[in-house]
């Protein structure tokens, strides 16, 4: 379990984390459904699409279901014991606010499901992630980690914000900030090196001669396989020969459902 605020706090199979945006529960399947009644004229509400009812209204009159406007804490279980840890988290879930915080939180043994399982993201009962009885996960990395200062998340202005397309989990990742000497073998190579799927298609953008960076899309087997390889590699920092400064990779679900 794991708690976020946009803050995000979590255990081996559940997470909290806090966020500045809407929350919506975004699942590995590809639907996604606010955690709470959003506005009719809300711009982080999807309208290019019939949303399926992953939550129905109107929402049940019980202490887990009444809203908590003023809570910042999402709590999302379904993780994966090995491959989630909180920069994982924070890869994932930074598409869709700015995450401050990510703790996980010890959980019963056996709850935490794999990949291809569906994720659960409500709002938390806690107002605040708090860094208490941390722990390391079992890749050796903490249980909790501070993101308010990091410059990955996308939501830090309104001019960042709006470039910002919140989209459900789709099977083409859309990448950029690769820097133009870095090939479709390369990127496929560095989706081994890290033992996660490779893409079955490769395209890149047309960039002007001038252009430092290049993007284009990567297709995936399916959505599956595109969310497992953004949580690993968003935010990757490829280092080039002679280079000043590492790139830093980043990813983000595309409107394109195939290439």
């Amino acid at each position: 379990m794991v708690e976020t605020q946009s803050v995000a706090r979590g255990d081996t199979g559940r997470l909290f984390w806090e966020s500045t945006r809407p929350l919506t529960a975004t699942m590995a399947t590809g639907h996604t459904a606010p955690c709470c009644p959003l506005p009719s004229n809300n711009r982080y509400k999807m309208s290019h699409q019939d949303v399926p009812d992953v939550v129905a209204y109107p929402l049940p009159q019980t202490s887990a279901y009444l809203p908590r406007s003023s809570s910042s804490v999402a709590m999302v279980s379904g993780l994966h014991p090995t491959k989630m840890n909180c920069t994982r988290i924070f890869n994932l879930f930074c598409l869709y606010g700015n995450i401050e915080k990510v703790k996980f939180m010890k959980s019963v043994a056996g709850t935490a499901l794999v990949f291809g399982k569906r994720l659960t993201v409500c709002v938390s009962k806690q107002y605040a992630v708090i860094p208490s009885q941390m722990f390391e996960l079992e890749d050796g990395t903490s249980s909790y980690k501070d993101f308010a200062m990091t410059r990955n998340n996308r939501f830090t202005s309104a001019g960042q914000a709006a470039k910002n397309i919140i989209q459900p989990p789709s099977c083409v990742l859309h990448f950029y900030n690769v820097p133009p000497c870095v090939t479709e073998e390369e990127l496929q190579r560095l989706c081994t090196e890290h033992e996660v799927p490779g893409f079955t298609k490769f395209k890149a953008f047309d960039a002007k001669p001038s252009s430092k960076t290049i993007s284009g899309l990567l297709e995936f087997d399916n959505k599956t396989h595109a969310v497992e390889v953004l949580t690993v590699l968003n935010h990757y920092q490829i280092r080039i020969p002679n280079g000043s400064n590492p790139y830093t990779l980043k990813l983000c679900f595309s409107t394109s459902s195939h290439l």
